[in-house]
């Protein structure tokens, strides 16, 4: 405390105060005393003076034109997102009629009940009814790392506790096998030509990334369907899951499910070829 208090009492060191008194003792000042000098030191003044002024003048023409520039730029830039927007639009409306026409393709020309299965079996169009809602859900401790010892961990996938892309694949294969009429994932509609894959520790289904829990719906006879299910191998497998890793999961039958159609269906056909080919000629 001593050595702060003295330096807050003595801030200013002893020698320069004894300096000062000397010079004012002698008459001295800081000031020139010739006149070269005090005319070199209103030379400098002015200089500075001119200087400044003169940098001030030149950003005050300046100004305008760099207002002006900045505007141009924010009105460019706006003209430009408006016209982004009106081209993104242009791109969903033709995205929409695209598939609106893809669906109607896959439709049977005679109507009826084939038309209405080949849309279901399709994705084409939106579902609803009875079924199965399970959701699938990461370990409460899912770790972030993993000593290559356990024969889920990969070099892609070391956390055990996480969902991966191959559980997935064999829940909603499952599902297909025990008689589900149409299924869904976070709302994702499947078809035949649904891909779940990874993309580091994501799961994609068909490009779109999944965020857990992942909420599988799937349409059918419910109780049939969850006894399939759950009894058959990918429904142990998912109970073996939830054993061994603490992967949590729940299955219910619903009264009432619905599921929207796919957001993009690709029309595909086959055609008997035309080309003959004759066997036992060279």
């Amino acid at each position: 405390m001593s050595l702060i208090t003295n330096v807050m009492d003595h801030s200013l060191d002893d020698g320069y105060a004894e300096a000062a008194a000397r010079r004012k003792a002698r008459g001295e000042s800081g000031l020139p005393r010739t006149l070269r000098t005090k005319l070199g030191l209103a030379g400098g003044l002015v200089l500075a003076a001119l200087v400044v002024t003169l940098g001030a003048a030149q950003a005050r023409v300046a100004a305008p034109v760099v207002a002006k520039e900045r505007q141009e730029l924010i009105d460019r830039v706006d003209s430009e997102t408006a016209s982004a927007d009106k081209l993104e639009g242009t791109v969903d409306k033709l995205r929409d009629d695209v598939s609106a026409r893809q669906r109607a393709a896959l439709k049977s020309s005679g109507g009826g009940a084939q038309e209405d299965l080949v849309g279901i079996l399709s994705g084409a169009t939106e579902v609803h009814g009875p079924g199965v809602k399970l959701v699938v859900n990461d370990a409460k401790e899912a770790s972030t790392g993993g000593d290559g010892t356990n024969p889920r961990e990969t070099s892609g996938f070391s956390d055990s506790g996480r969902v991966r892309d191959r559980d997935m694949q064999r829940v909603v294969n499952g599902l297909w096998a025990s008689g589900a009429e149409a299924v869904s994932i976070n709302g994702q509609r499947l078809t035949s030509l649904s891909a779940i894959r990874a993309a580091g520790d994501a799961i994609l289904v068909d490009n779109r990334p999944l965020v857990p829990p992942y909420t599988v719906l799937a349409v059918g006879d419910g109780e049939r369907l969850s006894t399939g299910f759950q009894n058959g191998a990918d429904g142990l497998y998912l109970h073996a899951l939830e054993q061994n890793f603490g992967i949590r999961a729940t299955i219910s039958t619903e009264g009432d499910l619905r599921l929207p159609a796919a957001p993009s269906v690709i029309v595909r056909t086959a055609q008997p070829s035309t080309e003959k080919t004759e066997k036992g000629t060279s």
